[in-house]
Formats: structure tokens, C-alpha cells, sequence
């Protein structure tokens, strides 16, 4: 293979970073949130899950919010996009809370462009953050890996281990879900979710993320 050139393209990024200064007002806004879907539904055994309306407008948490959106923005313009007349806007953000045996199936959000997750506790023996291989024509005719706990180009899925305070970004076409949660204390996060709008008059770089 010496005489091989190799270009990596058409790849898919996932950003993370660490950021626990926010852990005191999100949890303290999510555990309201969470209260209220408490009490609007029963425990439910098979799908042991509690998830809240949306609160990205809650003023106790905008410098969070802020920087998210900032954030965002910032991806999608370091990776080419022409954002000058572009802000985004938050579709969802809103917690969940997974009890024992829960999880959260492969899915996308294709009214989106990107996607986050903010973890605020997590337990030991608890679900991991996993993204799939987004190549259809790749799966449909993949061979068998060397060694899967091993991250290379043969890569069927990447997981992450959460932990207070861990950030993550990813393009909103890439399909994410969480393992089974293994713990008896459950694993809470902030799920959310983003899309850009053409804003003509937007002039300042990064843009701050809009609330509808």
C-alpha cells in the first residue's frame, strides 16, 4: 500500500467537551421538569422512561442555552457551511430520565441539523451514548471487524461513556440510541435539538441561538 494516497471524506463528526460550570441551573430546571412529567404519568414498567416538555426558554439557564447555540452555529460553520445568513433555532431541548432495563432506539432527526445531548447524572452500569455508521450502502454489505472495541474505517458504531457535565454535538442525520441501562439510580440528560433559518439581517459571527 506504499504507493496508495489516503483521503478521508464524507465523514462524520462528533464533537464533545466538558463543561460542569452549567450543572448547577440545568439540574435545578430539569428536576422542576421532571417533577411535573412525574406527576402528568404513571411509572411505566416496560418503557421505564420520564421525559419533559421543552425549556430552552427558561431564564435561569441562558447562559447554557447561549452557549449551545453558539456553539452549534460555530460547527456547522467550521465545517463549510455559509452560515453569514443563517441562525439557529432550537426545535427541543428537554430531559430525560431512564429508569433500569430503559433505553432509547436508533433513531435520526431529519428536521434538524444538529443534535446534542448534556448529561447530568450517571450512574455506574449505566447506558452508553451510541452513533451509527450513517453509509446505507456500507451496511448492507459489510464485512466482518478485527476487533470491535477498536475504533477504524470497519466501525458498524462508536459509544460513549457519559459523565457529569459531558457536552456532545453531532450532525442531526446521525443516527444515535443508548444502551440498556444497567443501574438501579437512573441516568438524566438534556436531549436537544437545533435548525438553521435564514435570518438576511444576521450580522454577527457567531450567531446567538434564537428561541421560538
Amino acid at each position: 500500500m506504499d504507493d496508495l494516497n489516503l483521503e478521508l471524506l464524507f465523514s462524520s463528526p462528533i464533537y464533545f467537551t466538558e463543561k460542569p460550570e452549567f450543572l448547577d441551573s440545568v439540574k435545578e430546571v430539569s428536576e422542576e421538569y421532571i417533577s411535573k412529567a412525574k406527576s402528568e404519568k404513571e411509572y411505566n414498567e416496560i418503557y421505564p422512561v420520564y421525559m419533559t416538555s421543552n425549556y430552552f426558554h427558561e431564564e435561569r439557564i441562558k447562559d447554557f442555552v447561549n452557549y449551545v447555540g453558539q456553539s452549534a452555529w460555530s460547527i456547522l460553520d467550521a465545517q463549510g457551511y455559509d452560515m453569514q445568513n443563517f441562525s439557529l433555532t432550537f426545535s427541543e431541548m428537554w430531559s430525560q430520565e431512564h429508569y433500569k432495563h430503559s433505553s432509547m432506539e436508533q433513531h435520526a432527526h431529519p428536521n434538524s441539523h444538529v443534535v446534542g445531548f448534556y448529561f447530568l447524572e450517571t450512574p455506574d452500569e449505566g447506558s452508553r451514548a451510541v452513533f451509527h455508521d450513517p453509509r446505507a450502502g456500507k451496511i448492507m454489505i459489510d464485512l466482518p471487524q478485527k476487533d470491535q472495541s477498536v475504533a477504524t474505517l470497519s466501525s458498524q458504531m462508536i459509544n460513549y461513556t457519559p459523565r457529569p457535565g459531558l457536552l456532545i454535538f453531532a450532525p442531526a442525520w446521525l443516527a444515535h440510541s443508548f444502551t440498556r441501562h444497567g443501574s438501579e439510580e437512573p441516568i438524566k440528560f438534556v436531549h436537544f435539538n437545533m435548525y438553521a433559518t435564514f435570518s438576511p439581517s444576521v450580522s454577527i459571527c457567531p450567531a446567538p441561538a434564537e428561541v421560538i
